[in-house]
Order: C-alpha cells, then sequence, then structure tokens
C-alpha cells in the first residue's frame, strides 16, 4: 500500500462539503496533493486510472476525539493499531487526547507524539495538549509552548475543570494564542457514583444516574466564561437536547462556541445498557430518546459542529466486570462513518450536512489546510459505499481492544477505501491494485 503513482479517480460522486459541490467527476492526484478536478481528465500516462462508479468520494474524515494508550497504556491502544482502524473507518487525521501516561502536559510530550507518529501511524496524527498541568484542574499548563510545539488544541481529557478561576484563567491565557480550549460539560459533585443516564431506567436498574444538570451547569457556566474572556471554546462531546439549546443561543449572541456530539449519542440511547451491557457504558453516558433526537437536530441545524468517535478503547478485562465496576468507553473509529450516515439514511439528513461535522467543520476549527477537495489541497480521501450492509463484529476490530456497543448491529455505508497524501492506505475492494 505504498504506491505513489499519480492516481486519477473517475465517474465517483464527488461531495465536498467545503465547496458545497456534489457532482460526478473525475479527480487527479499527484505528489501527495490533488492536482486536477474536472470531467473526462487527461492525466499523464504513468497515472493509475480507477473507475469509482457508484462510489462517493469525500474528504478524509478528521477526528477530534482519539484516546490511545500510548504513552504509557500500549496494550490498550497504541499509534500503529489507531491508525490502522483509522484507515479502516475513513479517518485521515485523528487529534490524539491528552489523558495518557505521563499526560501531554509539555512541549516535550507534544513533540514526542508528533515524532512518533512519523514512523508508526499511515494517518495523519494532531497531538492534543492539556489545559492544566497532569489534567488536575489546578494550574495552567504551556498552553503556548505546547502551541509552537504543534498541539492543536488544548483539553482537560475526560476530567472536567471544576474551579471558575481556573477555567478562565484558561480561556484568558488561551486567547491571547487564538488557541481553542475543548472542555468537557460535567459537574463531577452531580455526576459522582453515577455510571449512567438519572432516569426512571437507571432506578429499575439499581444504578447510581448522572443528571442531565451535571452537563447544562457547566455549559452555562463556560459560555458564560468564554463571553468574559473572549476566548474560544469547544463544548466537548455534548449529550442533552438541553445542552444543544444552550449552544444554540450562544451561537445566536455571536460568542465563539462551538460543540462536538459522539456518534455513539447520535445513534443509541440508554435502553442500549439494557441488560447491563457493559460495552454501552460510555462517559458522558447515553441519555434518553428525546435527548438523542435533540442532537440529531443540533447536527442538521448546524447547533452542533463536529462528529467524533470518542474513541476510547477498553481491554476486556475493564468491561467484564458489573456494570457499575466496568471501565466506561468504547472503540469508534471503525464505526465513526457509518453511524455519522445514519442521519442521511433515517434522518432525513443530505450527504454534506453529514459530511461536515467529520471533514471541514473540524478543519476550520483546527486551522488546518485538510478537509476538502481542491486543487492543490493534500490528497486526504476516502471512497464511500453509501449502500454497503455490513454487521458490525468486535472481534474483527482492528483496534487492539475490542469494546463497541455496535457490536452485532446491523449498519449501512462504509469506507472502502482511505488515501492519505495520495498513499492508498487502505483498500478493501482492491480498487487500486
Amino acid at each position: 500500500m505504498s504506491d505513489m503513482r499519480p492516481i486519477c479517480i473517475q465517474n465517483a460522486q464527488m461531495v465536498d462539503p467545503a465547496s458545497a459541490r456534489d457532482e460526478i467527476c473525475d479527480v487527479w492526484l499527484k505528489d501527495g496533493l490533488i492536482a486536477a478536478i474536472g470531467n473526462d481528465l487527461e492525466p499523464c500516462s504513468d497515472t493509475l486510472c480507477v473507475d469509482a462508479g457508484n462510489l462517493v468520494l469525500a474528504p478524509g474524515l478528521i477526528d477530534l476525539k482519539v484516546k490511545t494508550g500510548e504513552p504509557g497504556s500500549e496494550h490498550r491502544e497504541d499509534l500503529k493499531s489507531a491508525s490502522m482502524a483509522a484507515a479502516a473507518g475513513g479517518v485521515t487525521t485523528m487529534v490524539i487526547a491528552p489523558d495518557t501516561d505521563p499526560v501531554i502536559d509539555d512541549a516535550a510530550l507534544v513533540e514526542f507524539i508528533a515524532r512518533s507518529s512519523r514512523t508508526k501511524s499511515i494517518v495523519n496524527v494532531l497531538p492534543a495538549g492539556a489545559l492544566t498541568k497532569e489534567l488536575l484542574g489546578e494550574q495552567i499548563a504551556e498552553i503556548g509552548l505546547m502551541a509552537e510545539a504543534g498541539a492543536v488544541l488544548f483539553s482537560n481529557g475526560d476530567q472536567a475543570i471544576a474551579s471558575a478561576a481556573v477555567m478562565r484563567k484558561a480561556l484568558a491565557y488561551s486567547g491571547a494564542f487564538n488557541a481553542l480550549v475543548s472542555c468537557r460539560p460535567e459537574d463531577p459533585t452531580l455526576a459522582a457514583n453515577g455510571v449512567m443516564h438519572a432516569g426512571e431506567l437507571s432506578s429499575r436498574m439499581g444504578l447510581g444516574g448522572i443528571p442531565i444538570a451535571a452537563e447544562t451547569i457547566h455549559i452555562a457556566r463556560d459560555i458564560a466564561l468564554a463571553e468574559l474572556t473572549g476566548g474560544r471554546l469547544l463544548i466537548e462531546q455534548i449529550s442533552s437536547a438541553a445542552g444543544v439549546d444552550m449552544v444554540r443561543e450562544a451561537k445566536a449572541k455571536g460568542l465563539d462556541v462551538s460543540a462536538s456530539v459522539s456518534v455513539h449519542h447520535l445513534c443509541l440511547n440508554e435502553l442500549d445498557v439494557g441488560g447491563y451491557r457493559t460495552f454501552a457504558r460510555l462517559s458522558p453516558p447515553l441519555r434518553s430518546e428525546k435527548d438523542r433526537l435533540g442532537l440529531i437536530a443540533g447536527v442538521l441545524d448546524g447547533s452542533i459542529d463536529v462528529i467524533v468517535s470518542g474513541h476510547d478503547p477498553r481491554p476486556a478485562e475493564e468491561k467484564r466486570l458489573p456494570f457499575a465496576e466496568s471501565s466506561a468507553g468504547a472503540c469508534g473509529l471503525e464505526t465513526l462513518l457509518s453511524g455519522a450516515l445514519s442521519l442521511v439514511h433515517n434522518a432525513n439528513g443530505d450527504l454534506i450536512t453529514a459530511l461536515r461535522p467529520l471533514t471541514s467543520a473540524p478543519a476550520e476549527l483546527l486551522g488546518i489546510n485538510a478537509g476538502n477537495i481542491a486543487i492543490g489541497a493534500p490528497a486526504d480521501l476516502i471512497l464511500i459505499d453509501l449502500d454497503k450492509p455490513w454487521i458490525c463484529d468486535a472481534d474483527k476490530l482492528l483496534s487492539k481492544s475490542k469494546n463497541t456497543p455496535f457490536d452485532g448491529q446491523r449498519m449501512q455505508s462504509r469506507a472502502v477505501a482511505t488515501l492519505v497524501r495520495g498513499r492508498i492506505v487502505y483498500d478493501a475492494n482492491s480498487l487500486f491494485a
């Protein structure tokens, strides 16, 4: 899969959310870049021409929320295995979360991730820096130095910052570097001892619940602090319809506030933990069907900017436990695309609307040249079989850990080929053979 010959992808349905183009055309790739777009292209003689009729050609996906175990817990996932899973899922750029061991909270560790990825990963890897030292929520990390070293956003991982004063300082300090602050909205006192959505089902199952107020209290606080400081705020992995309403209102006021949602929360609800299915124990928890529909509406109207995989691989010994004792988290890289395209198949969304939160929108948030199909842009592209039915089999995931709440589910749409800078990194149907 190292062929770097010029490639002409012919007769594909090109869908590019950045330019709002949706048309049948040819795309010529040369020297890792997009060289030409049009009909009846006449590329040079050594070009590999591939007929992509009946396939969708889209920008490679950009996933802003990927956890690996490297460094520190490589048995869960390392950069190599994560990148293979990403390529199979159509993800060409993944942002690595800072909650590793040690925490990515200084420039040297940002450089370590960037350097390691160059030899281990077959997709693009961008490090996220820790917002506070050791993710303790007490002392602001060196945001400026990490930004210079290549960190593309700053997050406190899955740990919410309890102190409003610390969060205010983080937003104000990051503003000096135009840095994006990604926050997890969850009040730790309200979420303490909770393992699923608080409601009638959690009471019947005898499990501690996490109320929606745990999320909305922090969303309200952080939006107020973003307004106060002028900082750039990304509300991470929103899970409630009420939270979407708050983001919608903040955007209407002109605040620099954006939001992401995990693909699991668009496709599943609290009923999926029935039978105490630990594969469906997630953080934040799966909420009610009303919340799921509110999240979908938020994606469709643009209130939610980004869909993420929330990739958080957990080995069997952390999942095969009583529900309350199991670890929260799920693999998501290989199911991100199929889950997001359920907006097309089941929610009357169009391809541009469904793909924008996976491509051009995260690229714009990060300020990177990616997520688009344009002459001169990097040839990070995927071919999608929109109608391909498949059954998710956890045992066949390329991730080192095999935990997914989609295990056994019938799904539709799948990436059949992935190219990173014109290099074929995944080719399920031997299209480029």
